[in-house]
Formats: structure tokens, sequence, C-alpha cells
């Protein structure tokens, strides 16, 4: 027996009389094919069985050995171990806690074809920015450039879109952020690669829509994880969380619960329990034939919007600010609507998906000069993007994932903190008590 390997658009293509089982019959080829991420099993199977093979699989970009200082914290080496044992899996390690240095050790010890794949265009400058310790060896891969290099730097939109022209090019896969690619277009970029060595990093594994379970097939299982309170008070700062519960005033409980009602009207006619996503999204799906379902989700988001944005958090809101005066500050917030209407009112800079690149890059350079002592932003400061010191949080308002609740956590986490607080301020009597208690369960 013997069998001759190619790749061809994302696929390992195998010919000859061997007998592969982890690749199926292509009848149009006439010949057997796995997509590309089998490509090391496929391997240790042919090599196991004894089968003579050639393999013309990759085509890898020729690559020097990479020499840097770099200096890790204990935990970081114990990170670069563990990982290091099978080559494959995720880091999980709280935002603040230097997962990219443990990505860059694991890039100079292999000095191997690197990809490594990032959620914005701001995280891919950011990673570019500390790959320079490199040399001249990084490139870019997105919307804006096209460059190829021995350590190359992609979105997931770019790396998804041109899957098959990367997917033999490469021996260490990097997903930063990789809750992200179990999604039906991302896991595209791990199945369509032929990459040996595959590395994840955030800092929460789980999602929501458990999602998750997909990841140990695509790039490993959990190799490595700490939590927050694992590194506070020696490389993260010590911190506290307290939970406000704030009343809404008697006009805005008024129209809460005539909102309320009409979602928990709907869902009792139908007889619908809503115990997690899945069962909300049906309810989403049925707006497009049930005018009922419609008007229900329309009552249910008026009804958030007014335990989001009561007065009293406002008023609540102005105590902690004068509280925390000379302490840099960070407010986040779920709607842009309250988002500048607390820029408006307290004079504070706004960031949202809308604000331009160079004016959040300009509020961003003022927060960390502390000319501005506090920003307040939407969702668009919950990941990914490099924020200076903080060491007091301000949760106004937020959805019930336990990832938002860490990646904004851990903006006031860090290292040069002695003590961290985290506000919650949470409208009583409001869905928002179980959203609350929802994103901190399994923190």
């Amino acid at each position: 027996m013997r069998a001759k390997l190619t790749y061809e658009r994302g696929t390992i293509r195998i010919e000859g009389d061997a007998h592969v089982p982890l690749a199926k019959f292509d009848s149009r080829s006439k010949c057997y094919r796995a997509l590309a991420y089998k490509y090391r099993d496929i391997i240790d199977y042919l090599e196991n069985s004894n089968v003579e093979h050639i393999d013309n699989v990759l085509d890898l970009i020729p690559t020097p050995i990479f020499n840097a200082e770099i200096e890790l914290r204990d935990y970081q080496q114990q990170a670069v171990d563990r990982w290091m044992e099978g080559k494959k899996g995720c880091i999980v390690l709280p935002t603040g806690s230097g997962k990219t240095y443990v990505a860059l050790e694991i890039i100079k010890v292999l000095s191997v074809p690197t990809l490594v794949v990032v959620p914005t265009l701001d995280l891919l400058d950011q990673w570019k920015d500390k790959l320079s310790i490199f040399g001249d060896w990084v490139g870019e891969f997105s919307g804006r450039i096209k460059e190829i290099k021995p350590i190359t730097v992609a979105t997931y939109d770019s790396a998804y879109l041109n899957a098959e022209i990367l997917g033999n090019r490469f021996l260490l896969l990097i997903f930063d952020e990789v809750h992200h690619l179990p999604s039906e277009s991302y896991k595209q970029i791990a199945e369509m690669n032929a990459a040996l060595y595959r590395l994840g990093l955030t800092a929460t594994f789980e999602r929501e829509d458990g999602l998750h379970k997909l990841l140990p097939e695509l790039v490993g299982g959990k190799v490595f994880e700490l939590k927050p309170e694992n590194l506070a008070g020696k490389h993260l700062a010590n911190y506290t969380i307290k939970k406000i519960y704030v009343p809404l005033t008697e006009d805005e409980k008024r129209k809460y619960d005539e909102k309320a009602r009409v979602f928990k009207d709907y869902i009792k006619k139908r007889k619908i329990v809503v115990k997690s996503i899945e069962d909300f999204n049906k309810i989403v799906m049925a707006t497009g034939y049930d005018t009922k379902a419609y008007e229900a989700l329309r009552a249910w988001d008026e009804a958030r919007k007014i335990a989001f944005n009561s007065k009293n958090k406002i008023l609540k809101l102005r105590e902690l600010l004068e509280r925390h005066r000379g302490e840099k500050i960070i407010i986040f917030t779920w709607h842009n609507e309250l988002v500048y209407k607390i820029s408006k009112l307290f004079f504070i800079p706004a960031i949202t998906y809308r604000t331009p690149k160079d004016e959040r890059v300009a509020i961003l350079d003022g927060f960390r000069k502390s000319k501005f002592k506090a920003i307040v932003s939407s969702q668009v400061l919950d990941e990914g993007i490099d924020i200076p010191d903080a060491s007091v949080g301000i949760i106004m308002s937020g959805s019930g994932s336990v990832r938002e609740y860490i990646q904004r956590l851990g903006r006031i986490l860090r290292p040069s903190k002695d003590k961290a607080v985290l506000y919650e301020l949470v409208s009583r009597e409001t869905s928002e008590v179980g959203i609350a208690r929802r994103r901190t369960k399994k923190k």
C-alpha cells in the first residue's frame, strides 16, 4: 500500500490504494479526501500503520530562527510548558495577564511559519507592535494589506475569506480570542488549515450557545487555565466587586411593568419556557410570521431599556464619580444612547463603534496620561483593545454573558494597581437582577 497526499482547496487529497479511515471517498475526483485540519491525524495514522506515503501537503514559508528576550512570569511559563507537551490546545488567562507574551514565547521556541488570527484591526495592530521584537519577519493579511511573511497576522474575516490560500503555508496557528472561532463561518479557518500546531488564547473559553464544545476538535481543549482570583494581589490588582441595587422611579416602574407584562403574557399563551438563548431565539424567529411575537419582543426590549437607563442609576453614578474623584474610571453601558447621555452630563469622553479610530486613539492616550480621569463606552472596550490602567469600573448595564463580565473586570485588573473595584448598578425588581446573577455565577 502507498499513498500520495496533496493539499487542494482546504482539503487533503489522498491518492493510492491505502485505506485512510479519516477520509471520505470523493466520487468526482476518484480519490479520498479529508478536511485539512485532519492532516496531523492522517500522518500519524499512516506512520503508525507503516504505510508508505508521499507527502506534498505543506508549502511552508521559509522561516528564520527567531531570537528575542522575553521575560515570563511563573504562570506564563507554566502555560507555555503545558501547551508544549502536545503542541495544541487553548490557554485561558484573565484580561491583563499577558496572554500575548505566552504566544510570543511559543513562536520563539518553535520558530516555524506562524499565522496569528485576531478579531479586529485594532488587535491586529497591537499584535504587530508586540511581534516587532522579531524584526521585519511580520506580515499583515487583512482588508488593508495582504502580505504573507514568516509570521502573518490576519483578521478572522480575511482568514475565513482566504482560507484556501492560507491553508498549507503555516505550521503554527494562533487564534486570539479563540471563543470567536466556533461560529459557522470562522470555524472553516481551522478546518481548512493543515497546520500541525494550534494555540487558542482567551479569557473565557465557554460560550453561552455551547459552541465552545467544538474547540477541542478545531484547536485542542483547555490545557491551562487561571481565573482573576488566582492572580489577584500578586500579578494583578486586588479587587472587590460591589453590586448596588437601584430602585426605578414610580413612573419608570409603571412603564416597566406594563412592557414586561406584554412579553410574559405572550410566552405564557404560547407555552414557551425561556431557559436558554436557544429558547429566546425561537421567539426572535417567530417574529417573521407572528405579529404578537414581534410586539412581545419589542415590549421586552423597551422594558430592558427602562431598567438599563433608569434615572436613579445616573444619580448613583454621580455619587460614585464623586467618591472616586481623582481615580481612573471606566464606565460600561449596553446602549450607545446612555453612553452619550453620560458623556454630556458629566463631560466624560465617549467611545462607541461610531467613534473614528483617530479620536478613539486620542481619548485612550489622554486617559493614559491622566488628561481624562474617566471614559464611558458601550461594548467596543469589552474585548481586544489595550486600555490604560484604571482602578474603578462601573457597569451601568450589560448582558448576561460571563465573557463580557470577565472582559470588563479585566479592564481594571492591571498589575500596577494595588486595589481595584468594580461596581454593578442593577435596577431592583426587574429582569436585570437575573441578568446580573447569570453573568457572575460562573466567574
